[in-house]
């Protein structure tokens, strides 16, 4: 009995380790699509800091998807120094509330 319930759970973590990853790969399909890599990068930054950097600085604070989903959507300026992010039209409103929970699942 205990080997079945090992083996079901094992079943089980290998299918969420899959799905998060291909969940990932698709996130940052939906960037690339979306000409978000244009001015960011998951750990380096660009033009824009990196999603690493921008998951640190609001991880753990309410509200922090809200706040990037609005960003992606209408743009932002002052909060990462003086270049200002840009609205992306491109983005739907469901589409930029994903995106700012995948950000903020790439800690570091």
């Amino acid at each position: 009995m205990k080997k079945a319930v090992f083996a079901a759970a094992l079943a089980a973590a290998a299918t969420m380790t899959m799905s998060s990853a291909f969940a990932a790969e698709d996130m940052l399909a939906l960037a690339k699509s979306k000409n978000c890599l244009a001015c960011h990068a998951v750990d380096k930054k660009l033009v824009g800091p990196s999603y690493q950097e921008v998951a640190a600085k609001y991880a753990g604070k309410p509200g922090a998807v809200d706040t990037l989903s609005k960003a992606i959507l209408h743009g932002v300026s002052g909060v990462w120094g003086p270049v200002p992010m840009p609205a992306n039209p491109q983005v739907t409103p469901a589409q930029a509330k994903q995106l700012a929970e995948w950000v903020l699942s790439l800690k570091k």
